[in-house]
């Protein structure tokens, strides 16, 4: 059995080309989505966005970039990329569903930051209780009323009716 060096050393040149163009497209891909995802994170400050809502869209826009990064390099380096894409897609739609309700209590926060109905201070009545609003949390409301704190989850305040007190509004 003879062996052909010449077309090892060929295979050998085009997979090196290959894979140092797949590290620099994920070195520069990394590099974009570090700098897409801050601009992101000071443009959202800059409107005035609640900051940890800010941070996470940051996190979310950094790593979905990334994951086309890394997908696009191995693609590159000639490694089939539609199963990762699938596999990526039926991921999401997994924790989609899983994370349901949870999703809907975030969507609900980001409503409640943005449009700020009330704010933490005020004394709300919402989802049959009543108290002064202490946090605004992204998943949840924390109120305190007399001797005990209730956290209401957003998607129960924004499905709801909201009594904002206007005594306390008047003074600020």
């Amino acid at each position: 059995m003879q062996v052909d060096w010449d077309k090892i050393a060929g295979y050998a040149v085009q997979f090196g080309m290959s894979f140092i163009a797949a590290v620099l497209i994920f070195v520069i891909g990394k590099w974009v989505a570090r700098i897409i995802s801050q601009v992101i994170e000071k443009a959202m400050e800059k409107g005035k966005v609640h900051k940890t809502l800010a941070s996470f869209t940051k996190n979310i826009v950094y790593y979905t970039i990334l994951i086309f990064v890394a997908i696009a390099a191995l693609n590159k380096i000639g490694i089939e990329t539609n199963s990762f894409v699938a596999l990526v897609g039926a991921a999401g739609l997994a924790v989609g569903f899983a994370l349901q309700g949870s999703l809907a209590n975030f969507a609900a926060g980001v409503m409640i930051i943005l449009f700020q109905p009330f704010e933490v201070g005020d004394t709300i009545e919402a989802a049959g209780a009543t108290g002064k609003v202490e946090e605004i949390q992204m998943f949840n409301i924390v109120l305190s009323a007399e001797d005990k704190r209730i956290i209401i989850p957003n998607a129960k305040i924004t499905s709801d009716k909201v009594t904002i007190s206007l005594k306390n509004r008047a003074k600020k």
